[in-house]
């Protein structure tokens, strides 16, 4: 295997096709294959240089696809991943997991069973706005975490689409097991992990569907804690414009506070400062505005593909976890996960 890594992709939408895709060739790998039912999808990626499959089945059989990159609604995941472990594929799988937690079960079940390298898309892990923070927290720069605080917020109105005449499968409780919590709540979740060096373990949510017509939650809050005992807030939302400020992280402790704007999304950039605890002092810290988050997390796969010491950090087992989370949030907010959230 060379260092060019030959990638596919399952399901060729806007994220694949707009953050993905040039990720790939700005990693300096290729875009092999795309397998998507879609002509509109197809002709995309063929205009990409890649080989169009309308099924699985194709890029399966293609021997050139090393890394497969699943990018289907939620529902059709697992399905996908199944079948990409048992031909030996390695496979970075978009968040959620799945639209269900049996599925998404069924899949760390399948990953076991192949031996195969599995990673889930949490991108954000890759930004390095977010690298920079977890550098400083694991310096002690904060002193003792209390608090992590999440606004991730966009405005999805039931007629957005990513490409004319394709529908809207965000809002579908069949195909994606949940509204805004369940799209949106997965990075914040897994933040917390990566930043913090140690799961949420607690959680609990309270949903609503607000402003947007449809059978989804459209915004929701959660509140977790750590085994230590740090706190975790999260508001996700569908039903923030896009025009009003919509994305910060902030990391609270007793020395200090690391606070992030726009830098949760697809894209470069952003800003994140460190406020000192004693003086109130605020400082901009340094950190590649360049690189984004998908590229970085291609890079990282791309790494770990080739080296098998770079595999320990990515884990199922842990993506797992994250899932289990969502389905406890949606319980405590009395909706069950994978079914009609409204």
């Amino acid at each position: 295997m060379s260092g060019r890594v030959g990638w596919g992709i399952v399901g060729y939408g806007w994220v694949a096709r707009d953050y993905m895709a040039p990720a790939i060739r700005d990693a300096g790998h290729r875009l092999v294959a795309v397998a998507d039912p879609g002509a509109g999808s197809r002709v995309a990626a063929e205009a990409e240089g890649a080989r169009a499959y309308a099924d699985l089945a194709g890029l399966l059989a293609d021997p050139e696809v090393e890394a497969v990159y699943v990018a289907t609604p939620n529902h059709l995941h697992r399905g996908a991943v199944e079948a990409l472990c048992a031909a030996g594929k390695a496979v970075l799988c978009e968040k959620p997991m799945a639209a269900s937690l049996a599925d998404a079960e069924a899949m760390a079940t399948a990953v076991h069973r192949s031996g195969a390298f599995y990673g889930t898309a949490f991108d954000q892990r890759h930004h390095p706005g977010h690298r920079a923070m977890r550098r400083l927290i694991g310096e002690g720069r904060l002193g003792t975490v209390t608090a992590v605080r999440i606004v991730y917020a966009c405005w999805l109105d039931r007629t957005w689409t990513s490409f004319e005449g394709q529908d809207n499968w965000r809002i579908d409780p069949a195909q994606a097991g949940g509204g805004a919590l369940m799209d949106l709540a997965p990075h914040g979740i897994d933040l917390v992990d990566f930043l913090l060096g140690e799961p949420i373990v607690d959680i609990a949510a309270m949903t609503q569907a607000r402003a947007q017509d449809y059978a989804v939650d459209d915004g929701a809050l959660l509140i977790g804690r750590t085994e230590s005992g740090a706190l975790a807030q999260l508001n996700v939302a569908y039903n923030c414009p896009d025009a009003l400020p919509r994305r910060r992280l902030e990391v609270v402790g007793t020395h200090g506070m690391l606070s992030a704007t726009n830098t949760m999304g697809q894209t470069a950039g952003g800003h994140v400062t460190f406020t000192d605890g004693a003086d109130g002092r605020a400082e901009e810290i340094a950190f590649d505005r360049e690189a984004s988050p998908f590229l970085e997390q291609v890079r990282a796969f791309g790494r770990a593909l080739l080296e098998r010491d770079e595999r320990a950090a990515w884990d199922a087992e842990r993506d797992l976890h994250t899932m289990r989370l969502i389905a406890r949030a949606y319980a405590a907010a009395g909706l069950p996960a994978g079914r009609d959230a409204a």
